[in-house]
C-alpha cells in the first residue's frame, strides 16, 4: 500500500467493523441511525471549523506523505472523514458496551464527582496555560462542557459515558498512536509543541485525550437528546 493512503485506510478501518456490526441482531444499532447521524454531523461541523483555524495558525498540520492530497477548505479529506468515522465507531462502542453490560456500572453519585473533579482540573489548567492554544482551548472548553452537562443540565448518562470511554480509549490509543508517529517513520499529524504542554503518552499529546473526550461526549449528548425527544 502506498504511504499516501495511510490516513484514509485508518478512517476506513475505524468505521468498517462498527458499521457491519451495527446489523448484529442483539444490538440492531442501524435502527438508531436517525439519532446517530445528526449527533455526528453537528459536532463534526464545529470541530472541522476548529481544525481549520488551528491548521491556519500552525498549532498542528499534516504530513503530505500520508495523505492523498485531496483537500476540503484547507484540510485533507482524510481529516474531515475522521470526524465522522471515529465518532461513529465510538458511538457504536458506547451503545454496545451499555447494552451488553445491562446495567449502570458507574453510579450517578460517582459520575458527578468525576465530572466535578475533571471540570475543575481542566478549567484551572486551561487558565494557567492560557498562552498555549491547544492546551487552553481544549481544557477550558472540555471543562465547561462537562460542567454544563453535570451541574446545569444534570444529565443522567455520564456514568454510562465514563464506563464506555474506558473501552473507547483502547482504539483511541491505537489510532492516535499511528497518527502521531507510532510504528511509522514520520508523523501523519504533527503538533507545534509550543502550543501544548509537551507531555506525550507514547507519541500522543495529552491534550488529544480531552479533545477526543469532548468530541465523543458531544456526539453522545446529542445522541441521547435525540433519542429522548423521540421517545
Amino acid at each position: 500500500m502506498s504511504d499516501k493512503y495511510l490516513y484514509l485506510s485508518i478512517d476506513f478501518l475505524s468505521i468498517i467493523f462498527p458499521l457491519l456490526f451495527s446489523f448484529h441482531p442483539k444490538l440492531q444499532f442501524y435502527k438508531k441511525w436517525k439519532f446517530v447521524w445528526p449527533s455526528l454531523i453537528i459536532p463534526a461541523l464545529l470541530f472541522i471549523g476548529w481544525d481549520v483555524l488551528f491548521t491556519n495558525i500552525g498549532v498542528w498540520g499534516f504530513n503530505e506523505r500520508y495523505i492523498t492530497g485531496i483537500y476540503l477548505i484547507n484540510l485533507p479529506i482524510e481529516e474531515v472523514l475522521f470526524f465522522i468515522c471515529i465518532p461513529y465507531a465510538c458511538s457504536f462502542t458506547y451503545e454496545s458496551v451499555n447494552v451488553i453490560s445491562g446495567r449502570e456500572r458507574i453510579s450517578m453519585e460517582i459520575s458527578h464527582r468525576i465530572s466535578d473533579l475533571l471540570s475543575l482540573i481542566l478549567i484551572v489548567l486551561g487558565i494557567v496555560f492560557y498562552y498555549k492554544w491547544y492546551t487552553a482551548v481544549t481544557f477550558i472548553v472540555c471543562g465547561l462542557f462537562l460542567f454544563l452537562l453535570n451541574r446545569i443540565l444534570k444529565v443522567d448518562y455520564l456514568g454510562r459515558f465514563y464506563f464506555a470511554f474506558i473501552f473507547i480509549l483502547i482504539p483511541f490509543f491505537l489510532v492516535n498512536g499511528v497518527l502521531t508517529g507510532t510504528g511509522i517513520e514520520q508523523q501523519v499529524v504533527w503538533y507545534n509543541n509550543t502550543e501544548n504542554l509537551g507531555i506525550r503518552m507514547g507519541t500522543i499529546p495529552i491534550e488529544d485525550t480531552f479533545y477526543g473526550m469532548m468530541l465523543i461526549l458531544m456526539n453522545i449528548s446529542l445522541y441521547e437528546y435525540f433519542k429522548k425527544e423521540k421517545s
